[in-house]
């Protein structure tokens, strides 16, 4: 018969190798091995200025299309306020304000998604994928001509993407890989037109009051906004049938 300390010297052998799995199957790719090469020390060190632990990270994605700006939020997964680690500018850019509707119109998309795809052989040097069409898309978009293939990746060039360089993927990409080897299922992307700001928001409302697609989904964005601004929490968000959002704290 296994005794209590033999069956749990067993479990957190099988915890921990579970635990490095995503990472070790990563770390296969040469370019993930270069990335932790050049970037490892300086993500330990953004992490340690914010009291943070790789072993325990959660962490969140917000884009900005007009400021083009991308900023990496992180959390100890015990806790439930974010902290902005650091922010990277997107060095190129397509479409224009507002979401994409259908393949090929080179718009970025608007609205609340996830990393769902790692990509260590990117044509991009590094990807990583967003869950466009997401179920709104579905509903709104021109229907089975959505489109995808929608990803933040290296190289500076983009048809609907958020390219930044290929020195910052490396950092993005392994702080997302460490992010879901300590246990994050889901790592959230909010896809914004603008900084929400009450000002930006008004101005935004004011020139495109004629498109309701475009407002509605603005509408939906700024509860999420100012909800995060406001507590460092992320917003519960459900997908109506509607198309638009129910986006509560």
């Amino acid at each position: 018969m296994i005794s209590k300390t033999s069956l749990l010297i067993v479990i957190l052998s099988l915890t921990h190798f579970l635990s490095d799995s995503f990472k070790e199957s990563q770390l296969k790719y040469t370019r993930v091995r270069q990335a932790y090469k050049d970037k490892e020390n300086s993500m330990l060190t953004l992490l340690k200025s914010k009291t943070l632990d790789k072993n325990s990270l959660k962490i969140y994605i917000r884009a900005f299309k007009k400021e083009g700006i991308i900023e990496l939020w992180g959390k100890d997964k015990n806790h439930s306020k974010y902290s902005l680690i650091k922010s990277y500018d997107v060095c190129s850019s397509s479409g224009e304000i507002g979401p994409k509707r259908q393949q090929g119109d080179l718009q970025v998309p608007e609205g609340y998604y996830h990393i769902d795809r790692f990509n260590p052989y990117s044509n991009f040097y590094l990807s990583l994928g967003i869950n466009y069409p997401n179920r709104s898309d579905e509903i709104l978009g021109v229907k089975n001509k959505l489109g995808g293939d929608i990803f933040i990746h290296g190289n500076c060039v983009t048809i609907g993407c958020l390219p930044i360089t290929d020195d910052q993927i490396k950092e993005l990409y392994i702080f997302c890989i460490e992010a879901k080897n300590s246990g994050q299922s889901t790592i959230p992307v909010t896809i914004f037109p603008a900084k929400l700001t009450d000002e930006n928001y008004k101005q935004l409302i004011d020139q495109y009051k004629g498109s309701s697609d475009k407002v509605g989904l603005w509408e939906d964005l700024k509860k999420g906004y100012d909800i995060f601004n406001k507590s460092k929490s992320l917003p519960s968000i459900a997908f109506l049938s509607s198309g638009r959002h129910k986006v509560y704290e």
